[in-house]
């Protein structure tokens, strides 16, 4: 049996991939914008991936402006602005994703380190206002998202260093540190010996940091924790082992 394509005929070995190959014409001729929108999409994201982040910008808002509600867009534009410590901006974005999709946990993350970090430019009035938002987004965040790891470091380091009087507490901070070692023992223990270092408990700080080292097969996290806290401590030989041993794993 043969088959009829624009005059042609044609055997049927052949006759698929040719047809397949006049589809794909037709609908570049007549339908162009359906290979243009995905070239509008794909384009400012690997821009973004690029680190070409005003190029990427200048598209993502172009995009917003066809599409007011596009969750991509202003999501990456989100992310600009905090790469670019444009906290105002990654505020707002956040905020209206948080907004129109409540129940997506980094949202409420990204919108609360928004805040923390305009936070610590403030007057003490200032982030006393801000501060149930900016404990109230990372606690929506782990309750959208139990296993949020992000959340709990944010929360260990906001009752860590807020004064007692606004709050600060660091039986809350450990809390959210015993939750993280059900969550991820290596960052339960780095986040105890964190807490440990912030109060000046050295030594202790010492233990989870090793503690760490050993069951993440000394990851470039728990190295770099333990050189910062020998520094500190200032024993230097220590820090320098640590330094060459993280050395010979990671410089290759």
């Amino acid at each position: 049996m043969a088959y009829v394509t624009f005059g042609i005929k044609l055997k049927k070995g052949k006759s698929n991939t040719i047809k397949k190959s006049i589809k794909g014409i037709v609908l570049l001729v007549l339908f162009p914008f359906l290979t243009l929108a995905q070239t509008d999409t794909l384009r400012p994201i690997e821009l973004f991936r690029a680190d070409r982040l005003g190029e990427a910008q200048r598209l993502f808002l172009q995009w917003l402006e066809k599409n007011p509600n596009s969750e991509t867009a202003t999501k990456y534009l989100g992310e600009i602005a905090g790469q670019r410590k444009q906290w105002k901006e990654a505020e707002g974005y956040f905020q209206k994703l948080k907004q129109d999709h409540p129940t997506t946990a980094d949202y409420h993350f990204k919108y609360g380190g928004a805040l923390a970090m305009q936070a610590q430019e403030m007057n003490i009035i200032s982030v006393v206002y801000y501060l149930g938002d900016i404990i109230g987004s990372f606690e929506k965040a782990i309750q959208y998202q139990p296993n949020h790891i992000e959340a709990r470091w944010a929360l260990i380091e906001v009752y860590i260093q807020l004064p007692g009087i606004l709050g600060g507490s660091r039986e809350k901070a450990w809390k959210y540190a015993d939750e993280l070692m059900e969550i991820s023992p290596v960052d339960g223990y780095l986040s105890k010996g964190h807490v440990e270092e912030f109060y000046k408990n050295y030594e202790l700080a010492e233990q989870y940091f090793l503690k760490a080292v050993k069951i993440s097969g000394g990851s470039k996290n728990s190295y770099k924790r333990l050189i910062s806290l020998y520094k500190k401590m200032k024993e230097e030989g220590k820090a320098e082992a640590i330094r060459l041993i993280y050395n010979q794993k990671y410089s290759k």
